[in-house]
Parts: C-alpha cells; sequence; structure tokens
C-alpha cells in the first residue's frame, strides 16, 4: 500500500467538498480531467461510471465505499484507491490518500 498525505488548515468540511465532489477534482488533480456517473454533487457508494485520466480515453471506475465527511473508496481500473479527511485537533485536517494494488503496479504509481 502507497500512502500520501499532507496537514491543511482548511477546516474539514471543506476540504471534503473538493475531494469528495467528481466536479471540482480537477481543482486537486490535474491529472484528473474529470469524472462522470460516480455521484452528483458527491461521490455515491456503489455508482459505477468513468474518469478520465491525463486526458486519454475514460477509465471506468465504481465508487465502493462511502463514510460520509470522512472517507470515500473507489476502483479504478487495478487501484483501489481509499480518500481520507481527518480532523486535527485544534483545526485544519489531514488528507490522505491510500493507493492498494498488486507491487508492480504499484511501483509504477510511486
Amino acid at each position: 500500500m502507497l500512502c500520501y498525505q499532507a496537514e491543511s488548515p482548511a477546516d474539514p468540511d471543506a476540504a471534503w467538498a473538493l475531494l469528495a465532489r467528481p466536479g471540482r477534482w480537477h481543482e486537486w488533480a490535474p491529472q484528473v480531467r474529470g469524472g462522470w456517473g460516480l455521484g452528483e454533487p458527491e461521490v455515491r457508494r456503489g455508482a459505477l461510471g468513468a474518469v478520465r485520466l491525463l486526458g486519454a480515453l475514460p477509465v471506468p471506475a465504481r465508487i465502493v465505499d462511502v463514510v460520509p465527511n470522512r472517507s470515500w473508496s473507489w476502483r479504478v481500473g487495478p487501484v483501489l484507491m481509499d480518500h481520507r479527511v481527518e480532523p486535527r485537533p485544534g483545526g485544519g485536517c489531514v488528507i490522505a490518500i491510500d493507493l492498494h494494488a498488486r507491487a508492480p503496479v504499484e511501483a509504477a504509481l510511486r
């Protein structure tokens, strides 16, 4: 598993709105050009749609889990990604993504 995280002074609710709304993904992930059929305005458990990565053809994606205002997970091709927003004591939050895939795929994503 690969884990990437960053601390932010942002309110956790503001970070969640950015992370969980497919229409806003391009604001924090420039490699993601858009997502369709995955929930509106926020991701929805069980939704099946597509995501456009690096301007390429759409790649099928499925939202596999959502914990409102905290985390959501999706499968894109051979990769399962967990996105998390964790409030920090005293304010702000930690924004994290965990990537789960077979070793060769994880190595390529590093």
